[in-house]
Parts: C-alpha cells; structure tokens; sequence
C-alpha cells in the first residue's frame, strides 16, 4: 500500500509545498520576541542557512501581527503565525502577510470568530494549521475517554477540522501532538486513515537538547517510517538551530532526505590516543556548509581506523602525534595530528565522487 503521506492534500505555504508526496519540510519557531524584528529576523536567517524551511513566530500582541510584515520582507522562506485565544491576531497575521497560520479553534472563541478567520484565510487562499495538543485537550473528551487518550486527542483535531469543513474551507493541515511519545504515536497511526490532510508531526515539550533529540527521533521515527507526516518540528528547549540539525538528521538516518554529509565518529576506547571528542566535533562544525553527499567516519586510532573507515567515502584516523587520511578504506598519506582536520578539508574542498 503506498505511504500516507503520497495520498495526502497538497498544500501550498508560501511558494513551498507540502503534502502529496512531496519531500517532507523541516519546521522550527522562532523564540524573540515577534516584536523586536531585527532579533526575529536575525534568528530566522540563521535557521535558514542551517537548513530550516519553513518559520513560526508567535503573534501575542498587535505589535506582533503588524510586525510580520516587515520580517517577510528580509526573509526567504515563509511564516507561520501561531495565534491562541485572540481572533482578531489571527486576521491581522494574514493581513500583514502570513503565509500560513496556526490555531486551536478550541480556543479561538465561539464558531463566528472562527468562522471571520476562516473568511479571511480563504479570501487571500492562505491555510489553516488545525493544532490539537494533549494538554488543551476538552473537558468532555477527557470524561468520554478517562484522561487524554490518543482517541480523544484524534477526535478533538477532526471536531476542529470538520468546523472548518462545514464553513467551506478545506486548505488544512492537522497537528497532534503530545510529550508522550508513545501516545503520539497511537494518535498519528489512528487520524492517517481519516483524513486526507497533510500531517504536521512532532513531539511537544520533549525537554532539553538531550532528552529531547532522544524523545523526538523515537517518536518521528515509528511515525516517519509508517509512511506517516509531510512536515516536522522537532521541539527542543535550547537554540531552533539544534532543532534543524537535529530534523535534518532524523530524515537523512530514515532515507528520506538525500544531501549533507553525513559524520560517523568511533566511541573512544582505552587505545584512543588523540581528543576525539573535540576532534569529531570540529569535523561536524567543518562539514556543515559543504552540499556534498558522502558519508566521513572519525576515528581515533590508526590499529582498526582504516578498516572502521571503508565503508565512508573519507575519512581520518588519529595516533599518538600523527594520523591517517582514508578514501573508501584506503589510506591517503600520513599527516602529523595537528594538521587532520586541514588534510580532511582540503580534500572535502577538492572532492570529486
């Protein structure tokens, strides 16, 4: 049976597109203050270049909604704005520009507010993020199901989305998430077959950049690989540019994104005789900015270093005072240990596949 994810609407969000089969786009948000828009729109550029495709800024604040149009001016991919409570926010977000927004009806207000947001996204043809979360799930569900189920939280995101059927609009996207990670797995397992919706997936509140990267690639993964979610946000308590990195890892690691280098590095043992901690590190920081698809293993020392390295198309091995530079389990030539990571760009500079 072909993936959710090929079968799905597509949606189009700016000059991006989701849905349909098409690659699976990386999300982040912003945390300045939409506001302050030179601090927004410096974090936003330094998302874009680490990878991000598509931006969320919270719109709190009139200030907040006028300021988005000032912000799409010097950015490149497009914004979401994310509105709880205030309907009026959510229009004003469209009118300034807002390539997409992102509402819970549930708290948006009675169904004539939702309703003059809904008019107002189809007059301009901008869609909806339908986004249910385990915690705002309501009082009624929570009786019908004894506490926040993947039922109820599934049956609240197509309660919302049948609302906005019902007024003629059906430029949607739907999120369910949860901080339990199994939870949230159930709940994507059980909408996918009800709903022709794109899918916008991720692990809510999953902590800091540790527990949170382990959290997220648990969770994105048993959905990801169902054939499940046509866009990610992984939800990480530090800087959105880890949330990018770290999105763009989970997709390469499931064969759904092609490009990047891809960095292998070995645990360390009792005969490591460099800093290969601080050495890998330094290879990852190197690599990031070079479009090559090729895989370069690190390795810390030079007894099983070449054979750990065949299966990567570079690769260096460090000794005491010198080390090896490997193509394809090959070795290059012997560099002393100071100069591996210079040979390593020197060679990633010159690579030809």
């Amino acid at each position: 049976m072909a993936a959710y994810r090929e079968r799905t609407k597509t949606i189009s969000i700016g000059d991006r597109v989701i849905g349909g089969g098409n690659p699976i786009l990386i999300q982040s948000m912003t945390n300045t203050k939409t506001e302050d828009v030179k601090g927004t729109v410096s974090q936003i550029l330094a998302l874009e270049k680490a990878g991000c495709e598509i931006i969320r800024c919270t719109v709190p604040t009139p200030e907040a909604a006028s300021a988005i149009r000032e912000i799409k001016k010097q950015i490149s991919i497009p914004l979401v704005a994310d509105i709880h409570f205030d309907y009026r926010l959510a229009i004003a977000a469209m009118e300034n520009g807002a390539d997409k927004i992102r509402i819970n009806p549930g708290n948006i207000g009675d169904a004539d507010r939702v309703k003059a947001v809904v008019e107002t996204a189809k007059e301009r043809g901008i869609p909806i993020r339908v986004g249910v979360n385990s915690g705002s799930l309501e009082k009624d569900l929570l009786k019908k199901y004894g506490g926040v189920t993947a039922e109820g939280i599934v049956e609240s995101a197509l309660d919302k989305v049948h609302l906005i059927e019902d007024m003629g609009y059906d430029n949607l996207v739907i999120s369910i998430k949860s901080s339990d990670v199994m939870l949230c797995v159930k709940a994507h397992e059980l909408l996918a077959g009800k709903t022709p919706y794109p899918l916008h997936v991720g692990i809510t509140e999953s902590g800091s950049v540790q527990s949170g990267n382990i959290k997220s690639a648990i969770g994105l993964a048993l959905i990801l690989n169902q054939g499940i979610g046509d866009t990610i946000r992984v939800s990480l308590t530090g800087d959105p540019v880890e949330e990018v990195r770290s999105a763009k890892l989970i997709l390469r690691t499931l064969g759904l994104r092609k490009g990047g280098i891809e960095v292998v590095s070995c645990p360390t043992c009792g005969r490591t005789q460099i800093d290969l901690i601080g050495l890998a590190g330094r290879v990852e920081k190197l690599v990031e900015n070079y479009p090559l698809d090729i895989k370069v293993a690190v390795m810390g020392c030079v007894v099983n270093g070449p054979g750990e390295a065949r299966e990567a198309d570079l690769g260096i091995a460090g000794g005491s005072g010198e080390g090896l530079l490997i193509r394809k389990g090959e070795i290059l030539r012997k560099v002393p240990e100071e100069e591996l990571l210079a040979a390593l760009k020197e060679e990633l500079d010159h690579w030809e596949a």
